[in-house]
């Protein structure tokens, strides 16, 4: 997936780590969090991670500590199994095709994103109880809007629901996962 360059259009942002773990923007001239990573990356604008001291690239690294925060935050995403099974590929003869693999089907994925979504919406929102989930996501999406009206923008309305949902969905997973091992 392209990404888009910075603001003046010059390439990626480049953000200096330092030893003491502060990130500087050194296009805005501030120092920054992982969160304000993460929001660039969800605005598809290009940045690199520099070590401040060896000029090293580091924006695996850091790209990394941002997903590890986020799974750690309730916000988990990747699947135990799927961990399992990454983790299982290093050191295998098709370690080399894992990255490639993984980058080409999360493109592709998003390509089909907003397909997806809707068959997602469909699927839930027709059957039986099409009309408590309907509520359900309206319901969400108004609690979220005047506890966090600066959220509202960020995404379009049939993602916002279909994020909803799927965390529903995830603490309902929860529960009877629960449920079942007691």
């Amino acid at each position: 997936m392209a990404r888009a360059a910075s603001k003046n259009g010059d390439g990626p942002v480049i953000i200096k780590k330092y030893a003491n773990r502060r990130l500087y923007n050194t296009q805005s001239s501030k120092y920054i969090t992982l969160d304000f990573l993460a929001d660039l990356t969800r605005k598809e604008i290009d940045f690199k991670v520099l070590d401040a001291k060896t000029n090293e690239d580091i924006t695996h690294g850091v790209l990394t500590q941002i997903i590890m925060e986020e799974e750690n935050s309730g916000q988990q995403m990747l699947p135990v199994g799927f961990l399992r099974q990454l983790i299982a590929m290093y050191g295998d003869s098709m370690q080399g095709m894992v990255p490639q693999f993984l980058e080409s089907s999360m493109d592709n994925f998003r390509k089909n994103q907003k397909q997806v979504q809707e068959v997602i919406e469909t699927a839930i929102t027709s059957g039986p109880f099409g009309h408590i989930a309907k509520q359900n996501i309206e319901f969400m999406r108004s609690a979220r809007e005047a506890l966090m009206p600066n959220l509202a923008v960020k995404k379009p309305e049939k993602a916002e629901s279909i994020d909803d949902l799927k965390k529903q969905m995830a603490d309902l997973q929860a529960k009877i996962d629960k449920l079942s091992a007691d």
